[in-house]
């Protein structure tokens, strides 16, 4: 795992402190890649990466050249089929000079040019420079997995892993996108490419952007997440279909134990962590460590569900206790590494969980998101089933109270009962919008709007983000089964924006952690979209067809028990005694009237009704996550200057081009 950065000339010649440039932009991105780092640069273009060493430990220095130097790469990820794939090279003629996934890319790109793509199987953020035709190729993963950042601005195109890189250039405006903040009141996460910075941009998953001189740069997407009409699903008996997905879920969990440094595993106790972990033990390290969370207040807590998984496996397991105190201490720090608003502060123990991995001597985990998405686990999905049902005849009583088979903690008196029912009420004969599944959560997020000041709601002005997102969508979105549809949805938006990036990919690395997500193996994925949603949530049980493959690894109540989903306390994490003042200071003082993106009376409303109450509601604690946050955003990233320690002394690997200068090492 790495961190990338650069500069391409798109008009003309980089200036000449461009090599000094690049090393700053590095400068902060050295959580990324903790072992070396390494720059390119020549007349147009500046290349730099800090590297977390995993695969060829001595050889694999970046940036990495093709035979005759003509091509260079600085790389972000792992190939997992890289060995596969330089056999073949190798036969093709390709000389190689190291062991390494990322040389492989770039002889990849010669062989096929921006096809490339389509031939890994991996999790990546990449850009290769070809020197010679003066062509710069960008590229990122299926679904997201890493980040890839891009801004063009005064005639140059810079790009990084993360967008704290491009801001150190001082010249690069730094300005909170108002539609991106109105995406991330509504969604969660701006919609790509659209990131909360104003004129940078997110390389959306599944896309290549290649830039020629003197045009403007193209972005192609080469995959999408699948989408199968309901005559097209896989036919044959439900035993077919599981052998079939043990074998892909099983290569995928093997190609993605390829690395020269130990592989751990996260183990929470829920299904999906508990499958992985299974298979691991039993079929390929019976030695493997695993890493799990505990948490202060029991209602977010799986340690007995952990504890029996541990008992069960014989594992070695180190897990960490993440008190409220620890959520609020480390808030800024996630934001830092984030860099986005969040709703939730579920990301921040994924951080002290990455500082446990790192502490332990461990690079690599295998983790369990995708999951729910690919096989169907959410409620949302169970939501959408239930509600269809229901506005066929909506005044049945006996429909309504299916929705209490999915909250049954809540469904304990009559009037919570009623409460509940008259939620999920809304918008429910509207099924022919083909947002159907996810109108009724992002409504009531959307709500959180209430706090914007009069001058950001100015700003937004008619924006749509319904029909925004709805335009995107393919016209295979309409021909495919419902619940395929809130799949995709799920995937796109939240999956991809929040759960890979906000808690995945940014928290792992802040710990220079690096994740690996065998579930979303895009085979795994592909051959599910094939599958008939009947086989995915049969009844209201979901995940059936996991459950079913996987049953003879787990113990009985780990493979029955519900979905319990991954969350984190908000006000007892921020609103304690120990930060309620700092809390206080961000959301009341002068910083909340610099920025001017909320109305201060309602956010004073909310602190004061928040701290006079027991038990604070969803709707307060995701705004309180959402402001706070938001203001972090604006205080760290757009108020003052990045702290950028010197890199250039400690680049491990220089390249000079600029006057024919061979490689040297620092």
């Amino acid at each position: 795992m790495c961190g990338i950065a650069g500069i391409i000339g798109l008009q003309s010649s980089l200036p000449p402190n461009a090599m000094e440039t690049t090393g700053r932009m590095l400068s902060v991105l050295r959580h990324r890649g903790p072992d070396e780092s390494g720059l390119y640069v020549d007349s147009t273009a500046a290349l730099g990466q800090v590297r977390l060493s995993i695969i060829d430990l001595a050889g694999g220095h970046q940036p990495i050249h093709n035979e005759d130097q003509s091509k260079w790469i600085v790389f972000n990820g792992e190939i997992f089929n890289y060995r596969e794939l330089r056999e073949d090279l190798i036969l093709r003629g390709h000389r190689f000079q190291t062991q390494t996934d990322t040389e492989v890319i770039v002889h990849l790109y010669e062989q096929y040019g921006p096809d490339c793509v389509q031939h890994l199987n991996g999790q990546f953020a990449f850009v290769i420079w070809d020197s010679r035709r003066r062509i710069a190729f960008m590229a990122r993963d299926r679904v997201g997995i890493r980040p890839l950042h891009y801004t063009i601005h005064q005639g140059r195109l810079i790009f990084a892993s993360e967008i704290k890189s491009i801001l150190t250039d001082g010249s690069v405006p730094r300005r909170p996108d108002p539609i991106a903040l109105d995406q991330i009141f509504t969604f969660w996460a701006p919609l790509t490419p659209r990131t909360a910075f104003e004129g940078i941009s997110e390389l959306p998953p599944g896309h290549t952007l290649t830039c020629r001189p003197g045009q403007s740069p193209e972005i192609r997407r080469y995959w999408q997440i699948p989408l199968c009409e309901p005559q097209n699903c896989m036919t044959g008996s439900v035993e077919d279909l599981c052998e079939q997905m043990r074998d892909l879920l099983t290569d995928a969990v093997r190609l993605r134990l390829r690395a020269d440094v130990p592989v751990g595993t996260y183990l929470s106790g829920g299904l999906d962590s508990s499958i992985l972990t299974s298979m691991v033990v039993k079929q390929f390290n019976n030695r493997v460590r695993t890493f799990g969370l505990r948490f202060e207040e029991s209602e977010f807590d799986e340690t007995p569900y952990q504890s029996q998984m541990v008992a069960a496996l014989q594992c070695h397991h180190s897990e960490i206790l993440v008190s409220n105190d620890k959520i609020g201490s480390r808030f800024q720090e996630a934001i830092w590494h984030i860099e986005k608003p969040m709703l939730r502060t579920s990301p921040i123990p994924l951080m002290f969980l990455s500082g446990l991995v790192h502490d332990q001597g461990f690079k690599v985990v295998l983790s369990g998101e995708g999951a729910d998405e690919v096989f169907g686990g959410y409620n949302i999905f169970r939501e959408a089933k239930i509600r269809r049902y229901w506005a066929k005849s909506p005044g049945s009583s006996r429909r309504a109270s299916l929705i209490g088979r999915l909250y049954p903690y809540i469904f304990t008196d009559t009037r919570s009962r009623q409460t509940v029912q008259s939620f999920f009420t809304r918008g429910l004969g509207e099924v022919d919008n083909p947002l159907y599944s996810h109108l009724l959560r992002w409504d009531n997020t959307r709500r959180l709007r209430q706090f914007f000041s009069d001058d950001l709601l100015s700003q937004i002005g008619s924006y749509d983000p319904y029909a925004d997102l709805t335009s995107q969508l393919p016209d295979t979105f309409y021909h495919t089964h419902d619940l395929s549809k809130a799949q995709y949805l799920e995937m796109t938006v939240f999956m991809s924006q929040y759960l890979l990036s906000s808690q995945g990919d940014r928290m792992a690395m802040a710990g220079s952690v690096e994740t690996r997500v065998p579930y979303l193996d895009h085979r795994v994925v592909e051959f599910m979209a094939r599958v008939s949603p009947r086989h995915k949530i049969a009844g209201l049980r979901e995940k059936a067809l996991l459950k079913r493959t996987f049953a003879h690894l787990l113990p009985q109540n780990i493979c029955r028990r519900n979905k319990h989903p991954f969350r984190a306390p908000i006000k007892q994490g921020l609103l304690n005694d120990t930060h309620r003042g700092f809390v206080r200071d961000m959301l009341t003082g002068s910083g909340l009237a610099d920025a001017g993106l909320f109305n201060p009376q309602k956010v004073t409303r909310l602190l004061d009704r928040m701290e006079s109450r027991l038990h604070a509601s969803e709707t307060d604690s995701m705004a309180l996550a959402g402001l706070l946050s938001t203001q972090s955003v604006y205080q760290q990233f757009m108020t003052r200057p990045l702290d950028c320690p010197d890199m250039e002394a400690g680049v491990s690997q220089v390249t000079d081009k600029r006057r024919g200068m061979p490689t040297t090492t620092a």
